[in-house]
């Protein structure tokens, strides 16, 4: 009998037959077709193996997996997963950690551009049949030269800061525990508290797990203490954000701008206040997306299901619980 991969997210038929496609012999794959914790239920009760892209995953969904011996998250970030309910279960978590580094990194450095220069403002602008070069929002700053603060210096940190040489930027980063000095060298970035990157960097790129540590890390006192020419980026998770902070900060030019693609609620409401500013640049949880990505991150998925049938253990690097 065939093993059932279940695709908790819903998904097109076009992208599940590309999923299908690199299926190992012996699995068949199925994936959601509505939003919501019941519908999860019911399509998780049978499987044998979960993968979780953007939706969260209860206690309440992993009880009603019958047999489940593996979720895992397409991505790294696990904070929407239950993972004391798995381990409690039975039921191993792992994750692509570093899969996503570089098309993440990428994406950042493209929003920190968007911010910087109202590139999609002005895009937004034309698009209505509107010229606006004369009624620009705030002024506009190049990124070459600038101070980059990279909060959270992991894969996509680091790979972040690579792409910012080429910009010949100064790189500061915050980290639990600081690289050593030869791998600063090599990367061109220097370990700095948070309260002197909020104060000396134009750019404040956050990169941080969610943690009841880095919840609200950037609130209405983290805005007021950067320059009023900066601009914050996000594509960590939106929950490291007060969004209700930036909406005021970013109302009274406390800061220049700022672009996110992540909330703390998603998908976002159409009627979030988000979505009214025009110093804000907004998408829609795009950054780990990239077609040229999409195949080593899922065959690398479905080969530590494939260890799991076989009796191995996933690899370190990928298991969490």
């Amino acid at each position: 009998m065939p093993e059932t991969i279940v695709l908790l997210d819903m998904t097109s038929p076009e992208r599940a037959d590309r999923l299908r496609a690199l299926l190992p012999p012996g699995f068949v794959l199925t994936h959601g077709t509505a939003r919501g914790d019941e519908h999860m239920k019911q399509i998780i009760a049978e499987a044998d193996y979960a993968i979780s892209g953007q939706v969260g995953v209860s206690a309440d969904v992993l009880q009603a997996a019958k047999k489940l011996k593996l979720l895992h998250k397409w991505g790294v970030g696990y904070d929407n997963i239950d993972v004391a309910a798995a381990k409690e279960l039975g039921i191993t978590v792992a994750r692509t950690t570093g899969s996503n580094a570089v098309p993440v990194a990428e994406f950042a450095l493209g929003l920190t551009l968007s911010a910087l220069r109202f590139i999609a403002y002005g895009h937004a602008e034309l698009k209505q049949g509107h010229w606006a070069t004369g009624k620009l929002p705030g002024d506009t700053f190049m990124l070459s030269g600038k101070t980059v603060g990279i909060v959270g210096f992991g894969a996509i940190g680091q790979s972040l800061a690579k792409l910012l040489k080429g910009f010949g930027c100064t790189i500061l980063y915050s980290k639990r525990q600081p690289l050593d000095a030869a791998m600063e060298a090599a990367l061109g970035a220097w370990h700095a508290p948070l309260p002197e990157i909020l104060a000396q960097a134009d750019v404040v790129s956050l990169h941080c797990p969610l943690t009841p540590e880095t919840t609200n890390l950037i609130d209405a006192a983290a805005l007021r203490a950067m320059k009023k020419t900066a601009v914050l980026v996000n594509v960590a998770r939106g929950g490291v954000v007060n969004e209700a902070d930036l909406v005021a900060g970013l109302k009274a030019k406390e800061i220049a701008g700022a672009a996110m693609d992540v909330f703390s609620v998603e998908p976002l409401p159409a009627d979030s206040e988000l979505l009214t500013l025009d110093n804000l640049v907004v998408t829609p949880h795009l950054a780990a997306m990239a077609a040229d990505n999409f195949a080593p991150t899922v065959k690398r998925m479905f080969d530590n299901m494939a260890r799991v049938s076989r009796g191995e253990p996933v690899p370190e690097r990928d298991l969490v619980v």
